[in-house]
């Protein structure tokens, strides 16, 4: 099977495709290239369609941090987790990851090398914690951050939930009155279009067109719908997309708190586990808009070179006057993770706060936009039999 595998090298991120039986070779077979795996997936075939496994990465976590707190050591608890797992993918990496430590190599080495079970973020956390020896911690951690990130997700789900539901539901209503209401009136009309007001013999015509045409114009729309959903598949398209709503005034300035919320939270968890700030910086690169990640480049060297985090982020545009003077207050007290942890949950409640907004505008304004175009559909059908009936007084 041919699998995808992102990773880093000295010149920075890279894609490599590999043939390998399962993403543990892959992954094998990327790192004697001298290649950081970051994520391998399947990648062709019917493996592009198959449901992708996931590790319970957070489920993993919480029950190893229960089992270490009841004094079980790391060996123990990872046997107790294999021995109760009843998926055959979950215990197969689990009984490779003890077969690691079993041959000596530390915690950390022996899940880095489950590329498609523990990412980069969680492998670092618990590199850190070794070298402290307070793995339940580094753990408890993880799991918070995973939580508030999840958080944050869920509300914008939850934002875009009933939007997206009116949405459609709109426009089904809207598709069955121009596919199967339409045709029917237009047989009705038939011959008399001339003699109806402007906008609905075009409606009419659509509907003769419709009715004459159905199958092929059904499969035009088809195959539409699946090229539209080829080209989002396209890492250019959507980064072309991507730009384009950047650019967008209103949107594009919270989409960069956004991003700049989740960047923050993912740099102070490492940074209150030990990583190095530019190590800390270069993992959480990926979180990042293209044009915000060049910018995180240049603040890197600006730190590399002795610059304080705070003066070379404001430098770099990757703040903003909150987070400036709270990184400044973060390196005064020698706090910076749990300054920028701080950062992101301030963020996490303007974001939510801006959301509840876009929800309570938009609704109301989507309602009505549906509703017109319903209402207009049904009046220019019925408006002939108005005329009709009154010219008949």
């Amino acid at each position: 099977m041919r699998f995808e595998v992102r990773g880093l090298t000295t010149a920075g991120r890279v894609r490599l495709s590999v043939e390998a039986a399962h993403a543990e070779a892959a992954a094998e077979q990327a790192r004697r290239q001298g290649l950081t795996v970051l994520s391998v997936r399947g990648s062709g075939g019917l493996g592009r369609f198959a449901r992708r496994y996931r590790f319970p990465l957070i489920l993993f976590s919480r029950e190893l941090l229960a089992l270490l707190a009841s004094g079980l050591t790391l060996v123990e608890a990872l046997q107790t987790l294999e021995e109760k797992e009843s998926r055959a993918e979950t215990r197969e990496v689990l009984r490779r990851v003890l077969r690691s430590l079993h041959e000596g190599e530390t915690f950390s080495s022996a899940i880095g090398q489950q590329a498609e079970a523990f990412p980069p973020l969680f492998v670092a956390a618990v590199r850190a914690a070794e070298k402290t020896s307070n793995l339940a911690e580094a753990l408890a951690r993880y799991i918070a951050y995973q939580e508030q990130v999840e958080r944050v997700r869920n509300k914008v789900i939850s934002a875009s939930v009933y939007p997206l539901l009116l949405l459609a539901l709109g426009s089904l209503v809207a598709l069955f009155l121009l596919v199967y209401v339409v045709p029917r009136f237009s047989s009705v009309y038939e011959g008399n279009l001339a003699r109806l007001p402007w906008a609905s013999r075009l409606l009419m015509e659509w509907g003769t067109l419709m009715a004459q045409h159905a199958t092929a114009l059904g499969l035009a729309f088809l195959l539409l719908v699946l090229g539209a959903v080829q080209l989002l598949r396209q890492p250019q398209v959507r980064a072309a997309l991507s730009r384009r709503f950047w650019r967008i005034p209103a949107l594009g300035e919270r989409l960069h708190v956004f991003q700049l919320t989740r960047f923050y939270r993912t740099v102070g968890m490492l940074l209150s586990g030990g990583i190095p700030a530019v190590t800390a910086l270069g993992m959480a690169e990926g979180l990042l808009h293209p044009e915000l990640r060049l910018r995180l480049q240049r603040a890197a060297e600006d730190i590399r070179a002795g610059q304080p985090i705070s003066r070379a982020m404001e430098r770099a545009g990757l703040t903003t006057p909150v987070a400036s003077r709270m990184l400044r207050v973060g390196e005064k007290s020698g706090r910076m993770g749990e300054m920028m942890e701080a950062i992101a949950t301030f963020y996490d409640d303007e974001i939510a706060r801006s959301l509840e907004w876009f929800t309570r505008l938009f609704e109301p304004l989507l309602m009505v936009l549906i509703g017109g175009l319903i209402g207009l559909i049904l009046v220019l059908l019925y408006m002939p039999i108005f005329e009709l009936a009154g010219s008949m007084e």
